[in-house]
């Protein structure tokens, strides 16, 4: 059986998502490291966790691309 492949659109729209998720990644990472509160260090880290939840679960549909074809 074939395996489907993301048309063109599809694939630029998941590699935005993957640019902004790996940028709030980034950001939240490097905020932990100037940030004294702790509990915004906990948010922080939560959304580190999330955002790599999401890069993951995302880089499977985009290795289906067409244009890696």
């Amino acid at each position: 059986m074939d395996q489907q492949k993301l048309a063109l659109h599809e694939t630029l729209e998941t590699h935005e998502i993957i640019n902004l998720k790996t940028v709030c990644l980034l950001r939240s990472k490097l905020m932990q490291g100037i940030c004294f509160n702790n509990e915004l260090k906990q948010l922080m880290q939560k959304d580190v966790q999330q955002s790599t939840d999401a890069i993951n679960e995302l880089l499977p549909f985009y290795k289906q691309s067409e244009i890696l074809h």
